[in-house]
């Protein structure tokens, strides 16, 4: 087993033909990385590999340059399979195999994914593919179709076969490698190495050269990595702030859920900033147009899930922001890696609740760096960053030569106001500031309850919300699961008039009262007290607010959307959905039904 690391290795060291040392020349390629200089040799020789190293390494050249070496491109027939986890990276293995073999004339390559109509994939093969790329699904049901042949099969590489495992593409795999010519040279490449992983290797390869990279920890050098411990305000408001006063090219933001990719995005657009969301719901189209729009500087923002931790490499990413932590350490390292990659330096931001603080310590070790402290900007920064701003917007549109019928406009209507021309500014300026205003409100202060119990968790793990241990409360009381015993229902305001509004959004749409509470609270800064009563129906709903709301406020709540549905609020005429305001968190069975 070869497990050491080489100095600087040129190319044209490795006996690689000059169509391929060529197309590297003019990619910038000047030397091998050490899976790369420990690996082409051996293939180039004909043995088979069983690699071992990280994400990002340069597996594929590893593998793709070896291979493309022995391609004869007047057999218009399949020579090389690349069996890949995800489609992002079956898309990113293609991608750069067409770089490679540039220089090398009638090679095509065949991308074959899941979510992609069968057409163009029965083109790419028909017209005589000597390369396939491809997730294990698609390209099982390309070999049940009879639409690709591996008869002239003569490399095969798994890449990422780990991930392959964790998605559950293990029986996948093995039904395919069992499809393979008996002459098949094979190449595996795993950033693990777990028994399930050796066994298909011990199975299928025959006598590998075993190449193992010890891990490079590129976080430490090229990310910096920070957190920001969540308490007083909430996530959002605080996403907000960063995607304000952060420098960042382009920014990729990690959810735990689909529908959050969706939610976050939608937020983050009526704040103003373009966002797009990329999720497993979205076919393939809809996925590679997202990507292209972030790639080309159409969309700065992208909201997803781990779906896109591997494969994705887009330059402009500059900031990760963690909106959720990842279920597992290891897909942390995969998310910050979309930034600082191949020597480029980034930022990522993780998102942390204080029972989630112990997380950092793992995240280090795998990163062998240290995660700092992050301070939210404070409203004075905020609000001073937002004035210089809108100085400087107004200062360019006054040397707008167009600019000179507004003035006349401007001075007709002080003449016969009889305003000054600095009151109709500050008018105008005040309109323009309602959405996100120029001096923000302060922050709300978590309640001493909250810090306190915050504290406790981070001294004492074991420690439940309750302050108790083991499920039991205060009191040493266990309730039947050992869980949580349910909060009770926080008093809402009894000095509110209450007014009964309509929403068109409801139970069929997904909604539910904490995104109703959330999208109203968020949108006219309202604080949650004063939304009373909740009743949800399937397609609409009606909430309580107080009477009076401002016409801008409720003009803007009219656009707001929750799960998708815009609000359109209006005033109702229904009764109260229940006879006292209620909270959102309320107990139902607390509450009497309708009338």
């Amino acid at each position: 087993m070869t497990d050491t690391n080489n100095a600087a290795v040129g190319f044209e060291s490795l006996g690689l033909p000059e169509t391929l040392l060529t197309a590297l020349n003019s990619l910038g390629f000047s030397s091998a990385t050490d899976i790369q200089a420990q690996t082409i040799p051996p293939l180039l020789a004909g043995k088979d590999v069983l690699g071992e190293a990280q994400t990002g390494t340069g597996k594929t050249a590893a593998f793709g340059l070896p291979a493309l070496a022995q391609i004869d491109t007047s057999i218009k027939k399949p020579q090389l399979m690349v069996l890949a986890p995800t489609r992002e990276l079956a898309m990113q293995v293609a991608e750069a195999i067409e770089s490679f073999s540039k220089n090398m004339k009638g090679l095509r390559v065949a991308t074959l994914y899941g979510g992609q109509s069968y057409g163009p994939q029965f083109q790419q093969l028909e017209r005589g593919a000597q390369v396939v790329v491809g997730t294990p699904g698609r390209l099982m049901d390309h070999l049940r179709r009879k639409s690709l042949k591996l008869d002239n099969l003569s490399f095969c590489v798994l890449d990422e076969a780990d991930e392959m495992l964790n998605m559950g593409f293990l029986d996948d795999i093995e039904w395919i490698l069992e499809h393979l010519p008996e002459q098949t040279q094979m190449a595996l490449f795993s950033a693990t190495m777990p028994p399930q992983i050796r066994k298909v290797a011990n199975r299928f390869l025959k006598e590998p050269e075993h190449i193992k990279i010890a891990a490079v920890k590129k976080a430490k050098a090229n990310i910096k990595q920070y957190a920001w411990k969540v308490s007083g305000i909430n996530k959002m408001t605080a996403l907000e702030r960063i995607a304000e006063t952060v420098e960042y090219d382009a920014m990729i933001i990690f959810v735990r859920t689909r529908n959050d990719t969706v939610d976050v995005a939608e937020k983050l657009e009526r704040l103003g900033y373009p966002a797009v969301a990329l999720n497993g719901d979205m076919n393939q189209a809809q996925r590679e147009r997202t990507v292209e729009q972030l790639k080309s500087g159409k969309s700065s923002i992208m909201v997803a899930t781990d779906v896109v931790a591997r494969g994705l490499d887009i330059p402009r990413i500059s900031l990760v922001v963690n909106y959720d932590l990842p279920g597992d350490n290891e897909a942390y390292v995969h998310r910050i890696g979309r930034t600082g990659r191949a020597g480029r330096s980034g930022v990522s931001i993780s998102f942390v609740r204080p029972r989630e603080m112990y997380s950092l310590r793992h995240y280090e070790r795998l990163t062998s760096g240290t995660i700092e402290q992050y301070e939210l900007p404070t409203i004075q920064e905020i609000g001073k960053a937002r004035i210089e701003r809108t100085r400087e917007e107004l200062a360019s549109v006054v040397a707008d030569k167009e600019l000179a019928s507004m003035r006349e406009i401007i001075e007709s209507m002080a003449n016969e106001s009889e305003l000054s021309m600095v009151d109709l500014a500050a008018a105008l300026l005040y309109q323009k500031q309602l959405k996100q205003p120029l001096q923000p409100k302060e922050d709300p202060k978590p309640r001493r309850e909250a810090r306190d119990r915050f504290d406790r968790n981070d001294r004492n793990g074991r420690r439940d919300a309750r302050g108790g241990r083991d499920g039991r409360d205060n009191r040493g009381n266990r309730d039947n699961r050992g869980e949580r015993a349910p909060r009770k229902p926080k008093a809402v305001r009894s000095d509110v008039d209450w007014q009964t509004y309509r929403l068109e959004v409801g139970k069929e749409h997904g909604a539910k009262p904490g995104d109703i509470v959330g999208a109203i609270a968020n949108e006219i800064s309202l604080d949650s007290s004063y939304i009373g009563a909740i009743n949800l129906h399937d397609r609409h709903s009606y909430v309580q607010l107080p009477k009076g709301i401002p016409t801008g406020a409720f003009q803007q709540l009219k656009t707001v959307r929750v799960r998708r549905q815009a609000l359109e609020i209006s005033v109702s005429d229904a009764p109260a959905a229940h006879e006292r305001p209620r909270r959102y968190n309320d107990r139902p069975e607390r509450s009497r039904r309708a009338n």
